[in-house]
């Protein structure tokens, strides 16, 4: 899959599922109950040791299935970042800009969105060949801010991480987010062994983008 097709494909999915996990066999189990429930795109952590693990088997796993996007988040260099793609990432999620992980992703044809909180970092970013930026914390950014980069930059498109939820989903989407990352309540669950109820909850999330 193309970075074009993938880009086309994290905006119809919508939703982007953050998964941490205190072991690569919580993180997983996370990853394909959220896919089960509808949430088809899924960002694996490197807060933790076993992303590229689990990136691996997700990416082997899903190789087949179009619907499903694997990435990589919290990528804060470019080792890093070709450590996610080699294991098999189709996109990388960073908290910040960075140069470098700009170039080897362009280089790569993989999709880069790193975080930004101003519009000269998005600008910065856009001028670097990225396709798509985060707003992260979307808490603390707030929605009206989407609108302020949107307004000198309607070109722009947007993924926002941190403050989502199943109560405001819907806004942010008016707000003129593109893609919402979630991930919370999903991790809580996942670490007290509710898959089940991932499943479901990712199921009801996915109604209320669809009903959007």
């Amino acid at each position: 899959m193309g970075k074009i097709e993938i880009l086309t494909k994290l905006k119809a999915n919508r939703l982007v599922l953050v998964v941490r996990g205190q072991s690569s066999e919580e993180a997983l189990a996370c990853s394909l109950a959220s896919i089960e429930g509808g949430i088809k795109t899924i960002e694996v952590t490197y807060t933790n040791p076993f992303a590229s693990e689990v990136i691996g088997q997700l990416a082997e796993r899903f190789k087949l299935d179009t619907e499903v996007l694997i990435g990589a988040g919290t990528i804060l260099d470019d080792i890093t970042a070709r450590q996610a793609i080699l294991a098999g990432a189709q996109f990388i999620v960073g908290p910040h800009f960075n140069q470098s992980v700009a170039r080897l992703c362009h280089r790569y044809g993989v999709p880069y969105l790193p975080g930004c909180m101003t519009v000269t970092e998005v600008v910065t970013a856009l001028e670097s060949g990225v396709d798509m930026v985060k707003l992260f914390p979307g808490s603390t950014v707030g929605m009206s801010f989407i609108q302020a980069i949107k307004s000198p930059l309607p070109q722009v498109e947007v993924m926002v991480t941190g403050g989502v939820n199943e109560g405001n989903l819907t806004d942010w989407l008016a707000a003129g987010a593109q893609v919402l990352g979630i991930g919370g309540d999903f991790n809580r669950l996942a670490s007290q062994g509710r898959f089940e109820t991932i499943t479901q909850r990712a199921a009801a999330y996915v109604k209320l983008t669809k009903d959007y």
